[in-house]
Parts: C-alpha cells; structure tokens; sequence
C-alpha cells in the first residue's frame, strides 16, 4: 500500500497531545480587537482540544503526527 498524504493545511493547524487528543488555536483573535475584553483576548491566546466528534475526521487529515 503506498502512503497516505498529509493534508498539509490541517497539519499547520493542528498537532496531537501525548495521548492522542487533537491540540487546536482559538478563532476570534486576529482582528477587531478593540471591541473584546482583555480577558477574552487573553484566554484566545491559549489552545484548545478539539470535540470528539470532530477528533475522528481531523486524525485522518493528519495521519503521521
């Protein structure tokens, strides 16, 4: 069998955890600014994991992370 293709758009964007989770950014952080909260721009710098139910789809785009 040959080798899958990464999907290289999702590998940018998404990375596994050491348990298998799918690591994701925040949308919402790169423009309009000034009308968000310190607090809510804040917590958009951090990552986050991804739902189950989009976890499954997401793992087949990225098949050797």
């Amino acid at each position: 069998m040959p080798k899958i293709k990464t999907r290289r758009g999702a590998a940018k964007r998404f990375s596994l955890t050491a348990k298998g989770k799918v690591k994701r950014n925040k949308a919402y952080a790169s423009h309009i600014l000034t009308k968000k909260t310190s607090k809510r721009k804040r917590n958009l710098r951090k990552s986050g994991l991804l739902s189950k139910s989009d976890m499954n789809g997401i793992k087949k785009l990225i098949p050797y992370m």
